[in-house]
């Protein structure tokens, strides 16, 4: 045998080891005959470093330092889950999708909703190229060099693999590890660490990979997305993506009613407790992909699935004072300021109260003992008062008329659920929040500048808007608290690359109140530049898809107000994009505005969501069911045959892929 034959055997040997091993719990060789096959490799690689191999199982070890991570935009946006908890929140899911399917028969996969930190994995040729993590959804942090230290993660693919697609998982510690871990930071006089997913979310962003290789780290997986996969269904793609190499709980079940999800998720709620690893809920998908292209997403979510959240875990603990906080849009929002309290292994000393209705309703005062639970495992929140715990001295809480930050009197509208501060442009607070707003990594994204430097620079008189930053210098920012030239130049610099951002983002960056993310792409895409918007009347803004009175009438107001016609007369002498950019205008008209389009079935030559892109970007409405308000079906192969019914009942026409291609001529 060869010294090449001999590495490459050694490889796959220990290869086939640790997938036995990490994946399928099965080791059928002592831990001392795997590390002596491990040194032997090693040994062999340092000797002759011609036969080195991206994929082999010695760099599992780690070694490489990592300064910063590159943050890597998501080829598939990672999209959050909606919540629910009851059945009743079942049912009505259900129901909408029924109704969007117009009641093709449906089924679910059911799984763990695994409790640590998302991560995104691509794999092109069967090799692990790039791991990435969640982020905001839309871009996230690689962590390739981290990833490929756990064991469970296959950095070679056997089987029919896809050539190239992204698998989405979780990254978790096994509670087992973790006790392990504590005891060794305890013996050592560190603080232990508080819970096992933030413990293996931090462990993601560890510089150095070889003391992430020596966390105990796991890896669960579950969604593949990626074109060409082949996969017709969410349960045969666990199955699949078993045979390729991956870690897939086997606990998933396929469920064809709601009464055996609702078994699944009743019997996983009392044995959760007995897993290895920490979960908080249920994962319910429809198992059909077709199904779940049809479905689509809404703004956030999919609408092919839903999280079922078991129930909160609770604890007592005493509040301390009520005290307020200012948003930049001026609302006002009591917080609990509690006596410190672990709950579900996080230490909890604040928790919102929302708004004056909320505690005049469950009548909190200062003293009482309150009931604590986190809404959603994730936002604490105050659920209730123990009344027999009152101190006898007891007042009811008054709730504040003035702002808390300059004094002004508070509003209350009809229909708001909030109090407001109304001085816009003089409130402190209010003012840093809208800078921060406009810095935020959705936003602006400037590198080199935090929220708390905003609030410097505010505070030495810098900065009075977000204008202003775009003539701060190096000279102005160096004398200021925890500033050196090297931090003062990447602030300027990062001011100065902001101004490639796109329109969207500049748009939501400006802080129009009801104006988010999902808002601020259909206003710059229905007006294509800041001008036509300013001009724009509150009926023509009503004319927007989504855009309804509230929003169209805080858009009008804010244009009304001369100071932000000043800041963004200033914006635009500084370079920022006030019109969508050339790219984003090329093949885009207006031939099918006012027209609805339903897509349905499996297509030809584009995919459904190119089909949909094509829509959109013609001035039509992609609808998610078939009404007497939908203009044309575009109906592909497998379309279910209750949609075409539903269609030739209301006089829908029924048309195909070519036939729309043929409108756009």
């Amino acid at each position: 045998m060869t010294i090449k034959e001999k590495v490459e055997a050694l490889r796959q040997e220990l290869r086939e080891h640790n997938h036995n091993y990490y994946v399928l719990d099965n080791p059928i060789i002592s831990d001392y005959e795997f590390d002596m096959k491990l040194k032997e490799l090693q040994d062999l690689e340092a000797k002759y470093p011609e036969f080195y191999d991206a994929t082999s199982p010695t760099l599992r070890i780690g070694g490489d330092i990592t300064k910063s991570f590159n943050t890597i935009v998501h080829e598939h946006r990672m999209y959050s889950l909606d919540n629910s908890y009851s059945k009743e929140d079942l049912e009505d899911w259900e129901k909408r999708i029924q109704r969007i399917l117009d009641d093709a028969e449906i089924a679910f996969t059911c799984e763990l909703k695994y409790d640590g930190a998302s991560i995104s994995i691509t794999y092109e040729d069967g090799q692990l190229v790039k791991a990435v993590t969640r982020g905001d959804g839309f871009q996230g942090d690689e962590v390739t060099t981290n990833i490929k230290t756990i064991r469970s993660v296959p950095l070679q693919l056997i089987g029919d693999y896809p050539q190239k697609f992204d698998i989405r998982g979780e990254i978790i510690l096994p509670l087992s590890g973790f006790a392990k871990m504590n005891e060794e930071r305890v013996a050592a006089g560190e603080d232990p660490y508080m819970n096992p997913r933030n413990t293996a979310s931090g462990s993601l962003k560890l510089q150095d990979s070889a003391a992430v290789a020596q966390r105990p780290l796991d890896c669960l997986l579950y969604g593949i997305v990626g074109p060409n996969t082949g996969i017709t269904s969410q349960y045969q793609m666990l199955e699949k993506a078993r045979n390729w190499g991956f870690k897939i709980p086997a606990i998933a079940q396929l469920c064809k009613t709601t009464d055996e999800v609702l078994a699944f998720i009743h019997h996983w709620d009392v044995h959760r407790h007995d897993l290895p690893y920490e979960t908080d809920g249920v994962v319910i998908k429809v198992n059909s992909i077709q199904h779940q292209d049809e479905l689509g997403y809404t703004a956030k979510s999919p609408r092919w699935a839903m999280a079922y959240k078991f129930k909160a875990e609770q604890v007592c603990t005493v509040l301390n004072e009520i005290t307020y906080q200012v948003g930049r849009t001026g609302a006002i929002t009591p917080v609990a300021n509690l006596k410190p309290v672990l709950l579900a292994g996080t230490t909890v000393k604040r928790a919102s109260l929302h708004n004056a209705d909320q505690i005049e309703k469950l009548d909190i005062r200062e003293g009482d003992t309150v009931y604590v639970e986190k809404g959603g495992e994730i936002i604490p929140k105050i659920i209730g008062v123990d009344l027999s715990e009152r101190p006898a001295n007891s007042q009811p809480t008054k709730y504040i008329t003035h702002c808390p930050e300059c004094g002004t009197e508070l509003v209350r509208t009809e229909g708001d659920a909030k109090h407001y501060c109304t001085n816009f442009y003089g409130c402190p607070t209010q003012i840093t929040g809208r800078i921060q707003h406009f810095i935020s990594r959705k936003a602006m994204d400037i590198e080199g500048l935090g929220g708390e430097t905003v609030e410097l620079l505010f505070k030495e008189g810098l900065i009075r808007n977000y204008a202003d930053l775009y003539i701060l210098t190096k000279e102005q920012i160096m004398p200021l608290e925890r500033m050196a030239e090297k931090s003062a130049e990447n602030l300027v610099s990062g001011v100065a690359q902001s101004v490639k951002i796109p329109f969207e983002r500049v748009l939501f960056a400006l802080g129009i109140r009801f104006v988010g993310e999902t808002v601020a792409k259909k206003l710059a895409k229905a007006y294509k530049n800041i001008d036509a918007l300013m001009s724009s009347s509150i009926e023509g803004l009503k004319g927007v898809d989504e855009i309804g009175e509230r929003i169209a009438h805080s858009v009008v107001e804010f244009f009304q107000n001369e100071r932000n016609l000043e800041n963004i007369d200033r914006l635009k002498s500084y370079g920022l994009q006030f019109e969508l950019s050339a790219d984003k205008l090329l093949n885009q008209t207006e031939i099918l505005k006012g027209k609805t389009f339903v897509v349905s079935g499996v297509f030809e030559s584009l995919s459904r969501n190119e089909l949909k892109k094509l829509i959109e970007d013609n001035g039509a409405k992609v609808g998610s069911s078939i009404s007497s308000k939908t203009s044309f079906l575009v109906a592909g192969d497998k379309m279910g045959p209750s949609k075409r019914t539903k269609a030739e009942g209301l006089g829908v026409p029924i048309i195909s892929e070519q036939d729309f291609l043929n409108m756009l001529n």
